[in-house]
Formats: C-alpha cells, structure tokens, sequence
C-alpha cells in the first residue's frame, strides 16, 4: 500500500454528528517486536492483538529519535528534535525550582483540539518539563513526577499536590484515565494513557503476570553477547531471565488495563464515536545487537532499527477497516498532523498520512 493510501477512503470527520473521541495510549521503550499481532508468540497481548484485527497496524513505524522526551515532543508538535528544541531525556527540569516548560510557544496538536471544543486529558507520563502544570491545551491533569517511577504506591501529581497512590503504577494510570472518561463523556474528548511500562525499575510487577512466563522458554529474547558498547543497563539485564520475565509481564499488564479502557468505552457507548490509537515512544532492544536499552543503550548512541521501530495501532469501529496491515513507511512527526486531518481539525502544517480531506474509511 501507497502512502497516501494509507487510512483511505470515506466521509470526513467534521461530517459526523459527534465530533470523534480520541483515547491515545502510550507505553515506554516498548519494541514493536515485543507484541503478539507483531508476531511475537510466547508474549500474551490478546487485547492489543484485537484492537489490531479489528483496526489498522502499521510495520514501519518509527521514532523519531530513540529517547523518549524528544520523541514525545515529536508526537505532540510534529517537529523533529533539531526543531523542537529538546535533544534528549529531561533529567532535572520537571518539577521544583528548575521546572522548565520546553514546549512553551510551540503548538501542540492537544491545544488544536482544546480550542475546537475537546475535552484534553492526561493520566500518566508527561516527561517534556514542568510535569507540576498542565499545559498545551490539557485541563485534566495527573501526572507522573519525572521520567521514571517505582512500581508499587508511586507518586503522582494532581491538581498541583504530589503524592503517594496505593498500587501497581500501570492500574493506578488506568483508574485515572476512566475517571477522565466518565467526567468527559458528554463532550468530546482526548485521553492521553501515558504508560511508564515496560520502562525500568524490573521491581514492582505483581507476580500474577511474572508468573505467566515462568515457565516460558523466552527464545523471543535474542541470545547475542552482550555489546561492549553497552551503556549499564546490558550489563544488568542482558541474558537475565528474570529481567526478561519481567519486561513481558509489564506489557501484559498494560494490555489487561487496555481491556479496562475498551469495557468503559462499550458501556459508556462510547466505542463507535472513539478512535483508539495505541504507540510507544519509541523501540527497545532487549538483547539484539547484543544491548538492552535503545537509543542511549550504547555509547556513541545508536540508530538501530529495534531502537526506533514502534508499534502503531488505530482502531475506529466503523470509520477504519479492521485486519488492515499496513507497510507504509512513517514516523511519529507524522502523528500530530494526522491526528488533526482525521478529526477535522485545523491543521499544523501540510504534513501527514493521509490524502487531504481523507480518512480511514470503507
């Protein structure tokens, strides 16, 4: 399939009597290669592998770059790093006395949508600066502090507070989220379900999913030795069972959460009016090239394809043709523009997937 095929054909969305809902769930350093519809068979994701077969999957999507703060911004603006200004992970500029807003006079997609009447929700990561204030068109705000985060009773930000909530992290993002849905759902809404899985620390996964693969021979995991070029995190966890074990059962985890979302979705009625959109940040090697990490995975940083090649899942009952398989190349500085093209939105800039004024569509 062309390009410009991709998404084809019928009707645009500002035809529709509901503006479309957009519930956009992203993980963290997660390899498209790490997905059972991407043709992994030991890692169980039979919610994700669903929305997949009943939407359109892309092979060749790829990062922009293979860190995650730059990569994020990139999703938001459709700039590329060199234009957006932020060249690596944001260390010490997300809360406290050196907060730093770095998409400050830069437009979001979110505040397209916020000026058209949406409803712009975040539950989970931020990680592009200043993660105390919502900003870029977001009014409901729940926030991870920095970058990372433990697993269990982690801290969070709401309405300007930090503090601890009781839990597994990836469950407590997902009850936020639903609430975000429930208050939203008479208007037209962006969820944005940012995962801080399957991100370090390996601690914290509640052993029902690491039991799961127990007994699994996780020959998915490339057996190379380790890359001399490696950074630290290989040397921790390269060839390490229960490292391995681990990344898997966090992926899980978030795809049992992503069933929560669809149920809200159905009982709400909400499903037919809601595209869902599933992406990572970027890839993530867990043993190829003998490094586990991705971008920064290795010193001088590299450009791998498991580093940078994400999964990129959109479902729209309806509007996109399920079983869709589709080759086109892309990148995420594509997704700003597309996200605004499908809902009819104004636009950034001409720059996108789809064919003007086209959809995915029967």
């Amino acid at each position: 399939m062309r390009r410009r095929e991709f998404l084809a054909a019928a009707g645009a969305a500002a035809a529709r009597s509901r503006p479309v809902n957009v519930v956009f769930i992203l993980t963290d350093d997660h390899g498209q290669w790490a997905m059972g519809c991407y043709g992994n068979r030991e890692l169980r994701t039979p919610v994700l592998d669903r929305v997949a077969a009943e939407g359109a999957r892309l092979t060749r999507a790829f990062a922009a770059t293979p860190v995650c703060s730059p990569s994020r911004a990139t999703f938001f603006t459709g700039k590329m790093p060199c234009q957006h200004g932020i060249q690596d992970w944001i260390r010490d500029e997300n809360t406290g006395a050196r907060s730093t807003r770095f998409l400050d006079g830069q437009t979001a997609f979110t505040q397209v949508l916020a000026r058209q009447g949406y409803k712009v929700g975040l539950s989970g990561k931020w990680h592009m600066g200043d993660s105390a204030t919502p900003q870029q068109g977001f009014s409901y705000w729940f926030a991870l502090p920095t970058g990372g985060s433990r697993y269990q009773d982690a801290e969070m930000i709401w309405q300007g507070q930090t503090r601890v909530y009781p839990g597994y992290l990836t469950d407590v993002i997902t009850d936020k989220a639903i609430e975000f849905i429930e208050q939203s759902r008479r208007d037209p809404f962006f969820c944005f379900v940012s995962y801080n899985a399957p991100h370090t620390p390996y601690s914290g996964t509640p052993e029902k999913y690491r039991q799961i693969y127990r007994d699994t021979p996780l020959a998915t995991f490339p057996d190379e030795p380790l890359n001399p070029l490696n950074t630290g995190l290989g040397a921790a966890n390269h060839r390490k069972r229960d490292s391995q074990i681990t990344y898997y059962a966090m992926i899980t985890a978030v795809d049992e959460n992503v069933g929560r979302i669809l149920r809200k979705l159905d009982d709400l009625e909400l499903s037919r009016d809601t595209l869902v959109v599933f992406a990572a940040d970027q890839g993530f090697m867990c043993g190829h090239h003998g490094l586990w990490g991705k971008g920064n995975g290795s010193w001088p940083f590299n450009m791998y394809e498991p580093s940078i090649l994400m999964p990129l899942i959109y479902r729209h009952p309806g509007r996109i043709p399920g079983g869709q398989v589709l080759d086109a190349m892309v990148s995420s500085y594509d997704f700003a523009p597309t996200m605004l093209n499908y809902l009819g939105c104004p636009p950034l800039a001409d720059q996108s997937l789809l064919p003007r004024g086209k959809l995915l569509h029967k």
